[in-house]
């Protein structure tokens, strides 16, 4: 991608005399303090003296960081492009009587819609069998099981066999591989390969060595490698599955459901709703797939970039919540960041891309949402996530933010109805 000269912008603003000696004279106050000149108490060298030992230079960087503010809004002011990024500055010329600052704003590039309507798209059609309908109420059986513990008989699929476990390589405890009173749930493949299966099978009480091997694409350092992991059998816990009932209707939340058929009918209708929205949205990716195709756009380098490092953060967030900083995930993948931003940037120039065809759609087709609407969406969003409406334009950032929401949203339903 390159940068589209039309949309890119940039302005010098000049900053002299009395405002500029303000601007170096705040410098030299901050830093005379962190300089120390023999003869004198720290911060209490003359300006003539400092700018004989530090050079006048020393006040330039913290001098532009005084100005920077007011001349980035007198460049705001004057500018004709919408920048889509935070634009980025320049010193292009600086002494003790001015200084020039340029600022690069970057705006949305050209974007030329080809065909966007009647694309004859083939939609799928949801069906929901009667063995996806087994398998969810399963499920939500298992959801609502009854632990309790296996005083007789051996561990079977299913079942959780609490146990203590300690691995050796050729004779030597295996780094951070025992544990005691660990709780196994034979069918989650948790453990090495043939791990689980040699736990089946196992009374309470009972110990065996396992003679296993880590496979070719485990960690470097025990690829391939032969481990004894010798196993004591401390308890089982089963699943005791609750019957198809009252009881279980009402768990569900099923209050009027009396019978299995009902229970049937219920749930078909939740996977029909699920399955008819993973297809909407999978059509929808589809429609914005073959648009962008069509359509013709010059995404500059800085707007990708940003984009990349917008993705980075949501990552490092979501990261966040597990208890991992993006270091460990370096670390854990085996990836740098210059690895992470090479391969964020497929998808975040599909997101750009997206983001600018609907945005040109809307424009095309004069889609638009009023203040009436955009009052009335929020308070419905605000309803379903069980917050008040002040609480979700906080969220958003603005009331403006959530009425450009409410607009793409708009215009994919528009693009969902002419496809």
């Amino acid at each position: 991608m390159a940068k589209n000269a039309e949309n890119t912008e940039k302005i010098k603003i000049k900053v002299e005399g009395t405002e500029w000696e303000k601007a170096l004279d705040k410098s030299f106050k901050k830093n005379v303090k962190e300089r120390k000149v023999d003869g004198f108490r720290k911060g209490a060298i003359p300006k003539d003296m400092y700018i004989k030992k530090f050079g006048i230079e020393s006040l330039y960087m913290d001098a532009v960081d005084e100005v920077l503010n007011d001349a980035y809004e007198k460049a705001f002011e004057k500018k004709k492009v919408e920048p889509q990024i935070q634009p980025s500055m320049d010193v292009t010329e600086i002494n003790e009587k001015s200084v020039t600052l340029e600022f690069t704003f970057i705006g949305k590039p050209e974007v030329k819609l080809g065909e966007y309507k009647n694309l004859k798209l083939k939609k799928e059609k949801a069906t929901v069998t009667d063995e996806e309908i087994q398998h969810e109420i399963e499920h939500l059986r298992m959801q609502f099981a009854e632990i309790r513990e296996k005083e007789s008989g051996v561990v079977e699929d299913g079942d959780t066999a609490s146990i203590d476990f300690k691995g050796e390589i050729d004779g030597k405890e295996l780094d951070g591989g025992s544990g005691a009173n660990y709780p196994l749930e034979i069918g989650s493949h948790t453990f090495i390969p043939g791990f689980e299966e040699g736990v089946l099978g196992m009374k309470v009480g009972e110990e065996k060595d396992l003679h296993l091997k880590f496979p070719d694409d485990y960690k470097a350092d025990l690829a391939g490698k032969e481990v004894v992991f010798h196993v004591k059998l401390n308890e089982i816990k089963t699943k005791i599955l609750p019957e198809i009932d009252k009881e279980f209707f009402e768990d569900l939340g099923y209050d009027k459901v009396t019978n299995e058929e009902e229970l049937k009918k219920e749930v078909k209708n939740v996977l029909m709703t699920q399955k008819e929205k993973d297809i909407d949205d999978a059509f929808l990716e589809k429609i914005l797939e073959e648009i962008s195709k069509n359509m013709e756009v010059e995404i500059p380098d800085e707007i990708i970039d940003e984009e990349i490092h917008r993705m980075i953060h949501q990552l490092e967030d979501q990261l966040k919540m597990q208890g991992l900083t993006l270091k460990q995930y370096y670390e854990f993948t085996g990836t740098s960041h210059e690895d992470l931003h090479k391969n964020m940037e497929p998808e975040a120039i599909k997101r750009i891309k997206y983001r600018y065809l609907i945005e040109e759609v809307a424009n095309v087709e004069k889609i638009d949402v009023t203040e009436e609407e955009a009052e009335k969406d929020a308070e419905e969003m605000a309803k379903n996530y069980g917050i008040s409406k002040e609480e979700l334009v906080n969220a958003y950032g603005s009331m403006e933010i959530l009425k450009y929401d409410a607009k793409m949203r708009k215009t994919l339903k528009f693009l969902q109805e002419n496809n």
